[in-house]
């Protein structure tokens, strides 16, 4: 499976946080219930990879992915974990060369017109701009896809689902990441159905047709 694939699986990519392993399996399951597959769990906390690992196997229909890849050693543990892709917030040297000795797909991060001339160099075609709001937003994705008409663009951070509609009708845009689907009152409250509804109601944002 390839980034792009990843990308157009569907609108939006939940950037997730999981604290208590006991949420990773239910609330994955939530979101595919609701019409998400694809899940990027960032390696914030400690029990990140093995919430993968548990998704991976138990988990039917999902697309398992880590975020916030900043070093080598993510790529190995993300690939043991049963991770398809990871997501880095920038991109470097290291992780250039990284991504091309592993077998993990990667969706590098980028915020200016230079980190984009650099991971094209790179040979990167689809790009996370993180973080999207900040960067610019829909008036920085505008500007971009004239002398980069060719790259594909997941922008994350500070969307939620009021904006992303503004983003997703952008022909270089194939999706957004976003943390708005898994409130985290609602994980604490364990409340699957809620998830669930959030996710049903963000698997219908339209897409044009890149």
């Amino acid at each position: 499976m390839n980034v792009l694939t990843v990308m157009r699986t569907g609108p939006v990519i939940p950037v997730i946080v999981i604290d208590q392993i006991e949420d990773a399996v239910p609330l994955a399951r939530a979101l595919v219930a609701g019409g998400i597959r694809v899940l990027e769990v960032t390696l914030r906390t400690p029990v990140a990879l093995k919430a993968i690992e548990a998704i991976a196997n138990e988990v039917e229909g999902a697309i398992p992915g880590v975020g916030t890849i900043t070093q080598r050693k993510d790529f190995d543990a993300a690939l043991k974990a049963g991770a398809l892709f990871g997501v880095s917030p920038g991109l470097t040297p290291e992780l250039i060369a990284a991504a091309k000795d592993s077998a993990l797909p990667l969706l590098p991060g980028v915020m200016t017109p230079s980190d984009v001339v650099a991971a094209r160099a790179a040979g990167f075609t689809e790009l996370k701009l993180f973080p999207a709001q900040q960067a610019g937003g829909v008036g920085m994705l505008k500007a971009l896809g004239g002398p980069f008409p060719e790259l594909h663009f997941c922008p994350t951070g500070g969307i939620s689902a009021a904006t992303a509609p503004d983003f997703l009708c952008l022909p270089n845009v194939a999706c957004v990441g976003g943390s708005w689907l898994t409130p985290a009152n609602a994980v604490a409250a364990r409340d699957w159905g809620r998830i669930t509804a959030l996710a049903q109601e963000t698997a219908g944002l339209k897409r044009p047709t890149h």
